[in-house]
């Protein structure tokens, strides 16, 4: 008899599934009409197009890994599974996380009107080579979550006739490796994009002081584009909090709340679908287009 606790996990492997697969898939076709028409994307629509892709695959693998958990835990011990689910998971969250950074720094160098150099540096970079970005980021954060499990699951183990001296050298070497692993692929990216919304919205206040207070007569601009670009960076950081909650939980077994953080990783990738959805006017036209000729064909018929 399954217990409700694995049941609520299963049923939400599966419903994150039906939702993630559908709407981040239409992120992907989406993009790719744009491409097909247009030639080229925006750096944000370039971003979404990874996140899209990025949220597939950590669906797949993190429903597949619930499902496993559920109905045959074994498997999940079995060494070749083990060093495959964890390593695929921490590499999609590491670079889902640091996507989300790029787009927040997309969002800061384009709406505000920094002189430093460090952000005339970042918005240059960020517009004209985000694809090397962007490819470097992944090969970076593929680097960090392999690393790690080599370490512990190495062929060669250091020689040592005392094994418990060799089992306490191995666990501070995998300690370590999720400290730092940690700080990279979560903390980091994290603070500059905490820093990005933070730099942005200050801005977009004192922009809007200064045209409120101004004498000259002029009309306030419209900063619904601005304002979009903001929700859509503190959403994204809600993720970083829902998604980290689980491994913050394992640390209180006991805790009730555990299965709920697990419950809500499962379903941030279709909450992401949604948050891109809301931030890009262009996917929502596309998505109603296709939905609307396909009615009509169907009526048609």
């Amino acid at each position: 008899m399954m217990s409700p606790r694995s049941l609520s996990i299963l049923v939400s492997a599966v419903l994150g599934l039906v939702l993630a697969i559908p709407s981040n898939t239409c992120i992907v076709t989406g993009n790719l009409d744009i491409i097909r028409k247009k030639g080229k994307l925006s750096p944000s629509d370039v971003i979404f197009l990874g996140k899209g892709i990025v949220n597939i695959l950590l669906q797949c693998v993190l429903s597949l890994q619930a499902i496993l958990f559920t109905l045959s835990p074994v498997i999940l011990y079995i060494r070749q599974v083990f060093v495959f689910m964890n390593p695929s998971v921490n590499f999609l969250t590491y670079y889902n996380f640091w996507l989300t950074f790029w787009l927040s720094a997309h969002y800061c160098t384009s709406i505000t009107n920094l002189s430093y150099g460090f952000f005339i540096w970042i918005k240059r970079i960020v517009s004209n080579f985000l694809s090397h970005l962007l490819f470097l980021t992944a090969l970076g954060m593929l680097i960090v979550s392999v690393s790690g499990f080599w370490i512990v699951y190495a062929e060669s183990m250091p020689s040592s006739e005392n094994i418990t001296e060799a089992s306490v050298i191995r666990f501070h070497d995998f300690v370590s490796y999720l400290v730092a692993a940690n700080a990279l692929g979560c903390i980091l990216p994290f603070c500059l994009s905490l820093l990005c919304l933070v730099l942005t919205f200050s801005f977009l206040l004192r922009h809007v002081w200064r045209v409120k207070n101004n004498d000259s007569g002029s009309t306030r601009p419209n900063l619904q584009a601005h304002v979009t670009a903001l929700r859509t960076t503190l959403f994204l950081l809600l993720m970083f909090i829902f998604f980290c909650m689980p491994q913050v939980l394992l640390f209180f077994p006991n805790s009730p709340l555990i299965i709920v953080g697990f419950n809500l990783r499962l379903f941030s990738p279709s909450v992401e679908s949604a948050i891109i959805f809301q931030a890009s006017n262009k996917l929502r036209r596309i998505i109603l287009r296709r939905f609307w000729t396909r009615r009509r064909r169907n009526t048609e018929t």
